[in-house]
């Protein structure tokens, strides 16, 4: 049994903490929402009163909301890496820019502790399921020390490389997830448009060159794929907003590296339209109803 600090326990954060108290550890939690901590001393977890006392445990691991909070639980003057004995694991799962992932990183290990940055995709239900995907930056011995505590909460860990890949992967993966899906929900309409309805239109993609996961795993049309949240109205599954927080990560790494990427600008653009119409709660798949309503 290890203790380990969980810092963030939202609607990700609960559940991969929850995860970690079924394998049998102890487990620290700190939040700024009572109710949320509260389900986990609910479940066998404790409560920790502030970060002090998460900083006395072996391995913590945080899920926060951007980058500003990361730098202030870890960077600050009362944050963790200040205060962590030698040789701490910390773990951010948070879904961050590439800098503050790489400054972070940077001065954990001039202090003696080991770091990854380990965003996740997968969505709450991976989470609650223990089968999320961690994209992981940082060095080897890093990497090998958070493995067991990663796969309790996940199926799928992959090492992305230097501290930073593993936040690098994440946008870049997200940014292609809005494109596809854009693209995908397009096709359905022009589809629509043609005669073509979409049952038979998804039995064709779906075994000819245009496939891909958000055909074929999250189809924005209700019908073909039955688990797919257009046939729960759009109940998120993972939101609007969260996905134009991660495209506008994406946004500022193409601005930042002089990138041509038109189609990822053109995909924020389109999310934030989504998310002004009122639309940011409904799962991202949403995109669908909104291009089928402006033709």
């Amino acid at each position: 049994m290890t203790q380990i600090g969980f810092i963030g326990l939202g609607n990700m954060g609960l559940p991969m903490a929850l995860n970690l108290v079924k394998a049998g550890h102890e487990v620290l939690g700190l939040d700024l929402s009572p109710s949320q901590t509260k389900a986990l001393v609910d479940a066998g977890g404790k409560a920790a009163a502030d970060l002090a006392m998460i900083a006395t445990c072996p391995v913590i691991i945080s899920m926060l909301p951007a980058g500003k909070h990361v730098r202030e639980v870890y960077l600050g003057e009362n944050g963790l890496i200040a205060h962590a004995a030698p040789d701490t694991l910390l773990i951010d799962s948070s879904t961050i820019d590439v800098e503050t992932a790489r400054a972070v990183s940077e001065n954990a290990t001039k202090a003696g502790l080991k770091m990854i940055d380990a965003p996740v995709s997968g969505g709450v239900a991976g989470a609650q399921a223990g089968t999320l995907t961690f994209m992981v930056g940082g060095n080897e011995t890093a990497f090998d020390a958070a493995q067991p505590y990663l796969s309790i909460m996940g199926a799928k860990i992959i090492h992305a490389g230097d501290p930073g890949n593993g936040q690098a992967a994440k946008l870049c993966n997200n940014m292609l997830l809005a494109i596809s899906m854009i693209g995908v929900s397009e096709a359905f309409s022009l589809a629509r448009r043609l005669g073509l309805p979409d049952q038979k239109f998804f039995d064709i993609a779906n075994t000819s060159s245009g496939q891909c996961w958000s055909l074929s795993s999250y189809c924005p049309v209700p019908g073909p794929v039955p688990s797919s949240p257009a046939n729960r109205d759009y109940q998120p599954g993972f939101a609007v907003d969260m996905m134009l927080k991660d495209l506008k990560l994406a946004k500022e790494a193409i601005e930042a590296t002089a990138t041509d990427a038109k189609l990822g600008i053109h995909a924020f653009d389109i999310y934030s339209k989504l998310s002004a119409d009122g639309q940011g709660g409904r799962d991202f798949s949403a995109i669908f109803p909104m291009i089928e309503k402006e033709k």
